[in-house]
């Protein structure tokens, strides 16, 4: 059984950041906070719309410029995947393994398959964060 399986199916929630639903960057805190004891930011401004293209990309400058983040080659589970959508690096997912990412659509939080063509044709890069062991 895998870490994962206790995310499947939590409600996506715009700005949510608990179990009672959360978008996507709310699901990449709520799992480094229960699975690596890692309290991550919210990053949840006035003014930011989940909808907005883009907010994942603003995120990424804010969550990368003070040096907690770094770029990775070979993801491994927990590193974070970034996906263009729309022209824009826009959504994001946790690595579970070599097939496998966790994350939340506006359908709710699943598994999807990163070695078909949707995803694999819209990756922009994999991050890890640093205070991870």
């Amino acid at each position: 059984m895998s870490w994962s399986n206790a995310y499947i199916g939590l409600p996506h929630v715009a700005l949510g950041r608990a179990r009672s639903g959360c978008d996507c960057w709310g699901l990449v805190r709520l799992v480094y906070r229960e699975q690596l004891g890692i309290a991550l930011p919210a990053y949840t401004p006035e003014g930011i719309c989940v909808l907005e293209e883009g907010e994942i990309e603003a995120l990424i400058g804010q969550a990368t410029s003070d040096g907690a983040w770094e770029p990775v080659a070979e993801p491994a589970p927990f590193d974070v995947l970034i996906y263009r959508r729309g022209g824009h690096r826009s959504h994001i997912g946790l690595k579970v393994d070599a097939r496998f990412m966790l994350h939340s659509p506006e359908t709710g939080s699943v598994l999807a398959d990163v070695t078909g063509p949707r995803w694999r044709s819209r990756f922009e890069g994999a991050w890890r964060y640093r205070g991870r062991a």
